[in-house]
């Protein structure tokens, strides 16, 4: 079980802050809830700590790992399916999965779509999500700021994060 302070990644959320552990009645019954800060969204949320495993929550990465990921960003190949929906649905699945490295790929997929033929609204914002997504994870795992995180990943990407409209996407699931 997680305690209050713990830092935590939540799939299509992004990295979170436990605020606080308490107890609600619902429906006669005692159930634990965590209350999480959502860092990029500046958002509370609760859910019972019984789901964890179910929302795929976990701990944020460790340093090493997160490191290893920005440094093989670009390694493997990216999978071509012809048909927009297919392409999203399987980057939807990537990001709810909680996996940092299939959470990269669909970063790097959408970048190299985009650097042969403009993304599509619905996946030029499924990349600002999941950019948030990655840069909030670096910002808890690096300890710096969110504009120094993105910097990092602008340097890694070679995408000015100023050239997407961070601030307007859509939240994923």
């Amino acid at each position: 079980m997680f305690q209050v302070g713990d830092k935590i990644f939540y799939p299509t959320q992004g990295g979170c802050t436990i605020q606080a552990i308490e107890e609600k009645e619902i429906l006669g019954e005692t159930v634990l809830y965590y209350t999480v800060n959502i860092l990029h969204r500046k958002m509370l949320v609760q859910f019972p700590t019984s789901k964890t495993d179910r929302l795929k929550i976990r701990p944020i990465v460790d340093p090493d790992k997160l490191d290893n990921v920005l440094t093989t960003f670009f390694d493997g190949e990216t999978e071509l399916t012809t048909r927009d929906n297919q392409r999203i649905q399987r980057n939807l699945s990537k990001i709810k999965s909680g996996d940092i490295y299939e959470g990269a790929e669909v970063i790097r997929d959408l970048v190299r779509s985009n650097n042969k033929k403009k993304l599509g609204i619905t996946e030029k914002n499924m990349m600002e999500d999941a950019l948030q997504i990655l840069i909030s994870e670096v910002v808890l795992v690096k300890g710096i700021t969110k504009q120094q995180a993105s910097d990092l990943l602008d340097q890694i990407i070679n995408i000015p994060m100023s050239n997407l409209s961070l601030t307007n996407s859509m939240p994923i699931g």
